[in-house]
């Protein structure tokens, strides 16, 4: 009974420490530019690391962020965006677990919602599945407590189902502030930007394979963070033809897990 009581009281003290952190860090908070930052980036030639618009870049560093890794290192980190499932993350799945490499899913709350089973099996087969917001909106035209409802709403909503923790955010529309990239740091994720996307979202503009095979393989680089979006069906079509010749390049697909900078 006492060391029942001893536990009880070890975490109401965690709480409250966390409490406290949270209501000092959310109050700084306020004080941080929210000026609207939209990510970029250059390409550049010769497989060479782009060239990222330099004050979002400076924002994301002082916040800990990735968005491309080590210069020097040959890895690939593949991640994918998912606001609602167009018929053919199974076939991805597939790919992925084929080749036996470990992408992460960011997800919204749609998409937890109408396809738990393929949230599911993403866990299962060892992938991370990132936070993108339970309605997509731009965080940088929201308060803190829509941000928080934002984010923690769908953090919740997935470790009840499923037990998991995220710890990883992509800002919906690759939009931000000082302010939300802060913020979010407070509710304990790490913003995950990208070093290479195309316009691949578009559903209506689909039936480019050979297009986005070049895109995609001709703009590989070191320490690259992948942006491919889960409702593009040259994608899902390319997509093992393209780890695949990565991998014949001399490049090796890490998890975000094993990040280096």
């Amino acid at each position: 009974m006492k060391e029942k009581i001893s536990r009880l009281i070890f975490t109401f003290l965690v709480m409250a420490v966390v409490l406290f952190q949270f209501t000092f860090l959310s109050k700084a908070s306020t004080e941080l530019s929210n000026n609207l930052m939209c990510w970029g980036l250059r390409r550049v030639e010769n497989h060479e690391q782009p060239v990222l618009d330099t004050e979002p870049l400076k924002i994301l560093n002082e916040y800990e962020g990735i968005s491309v890794g080590n210069s020097q290192k040959n890895y690939i980190y593949l991640t994918f965006d998912m606001g609602y499932e167009a018929g053919y993350t199974e076939k991805i799945l597939d790919v992925l677990k084929e080749n036996k490499v470990t992408a992460v899913f960011f997800i919204t709350a749609h998409y937890l919602n109408t396809q738990p089973d393929l949230v599911k099996r993403m866990i299962e087969e060892g992938h991370i599945v990132g936070n993108h917001t339970v309605n997509h909106k731009s965080l940088a035209s929201l308060s803190d407590q829509e941000i928080e409802n934002e984010i923690m709403n769908l953090h919740k909503a997935l470790y009840e189902k499923f037990n998991y923790e995220m710890t990883y955010f992509r800002p919906p529309k690759g939009e931000y502030s000082e302010k939300t990239v802060g913020y979010t740091n407070t509710l304990g994720y790490k913003t995950v930007m990208w070093s290479f996307a195309y316009d691949d979202w578009d559903e209506n503009n689909q039936g480019r394979e050979s297009y986005a095979k070049e895109k995609i393989l001709n703009n590989v680089h070191n320490g690259e963070i992948i942006l491919l979006h889960g409702n593009s069906k040259d994608n899902t079509n390319v997509l093992d033809e393209c780890i695949k010749e990565i991998k014949k390049m001399g490049y090796e697909f890490k998890s975000l897990d094993e990040f280096e900078k």
